[in-house]
């Protein structure tokens, strides 16, 4: 994909990565953090704001930056560099409430053939997980890099 997106900075192991969306509301620090699950080489996005005091995600929060596009494109590199360093992991995502959830499928349904090429990708539904598909409503989302 080739979408305009912010300059991440990382640590050596690419679990946690930092970047400024700019816009009409300032300058907003943004965190993604890869977390290791219970399960073996499964692990979960977290995506949000930097609470500038605690210095975690705040996953709740509504910027309205006015550059969703750019954050999510910015997001999906840092997957790409997390699965490059980390090549067997699973990622796991969800939103923090189901209007993101549906904006995270949004942006997949939009860029599903470029992710396609790339990425394994299933949604999850109530007890099971299936391939991905446009127009459904999905809990959460699984990808896996292919190589």
């Amino acid at each position: 994909m080739k979408l305009d997106k912010y300059e991440l900075k990382s640590g050596e192991q690419l679990e946690v990565f930092e970047f400024v969306s700019v816009g009409p509301k300032g300058r907003i620090i943004k965190i993604i953090q890869y977390t290791p699950t219970n399960y073996k080489d499964l692990y979960n996005l977290g995506f949000g704001d930097k609470n500038a005091e605690t210095h975690e995600i705040e996953d709740e929060v509504i910027s309205n930056n006015g550059d969703g596009e750019k954050v999510l494109a910015t997001v999906v590199a840092s997957l790409y560099a997390f699965t490059d360093k980390h090549p067997e992991i699973m990622v796991y995502a969800t939103g923090s409430t189901e209007s993101r959830t549906r904006l995270y499928r949004m942006g997949i349904t939009r860029y599903i053939r470029e992710a396609e090429r790339d990425f394994e990708i299933f949604g999850e539904l109530e007890n099971s997980w299936q391939e991905f598909k446009k127009d459904i409503e999905y809990k959460g989302f699984l990808v896996k890099r292919k190589y």
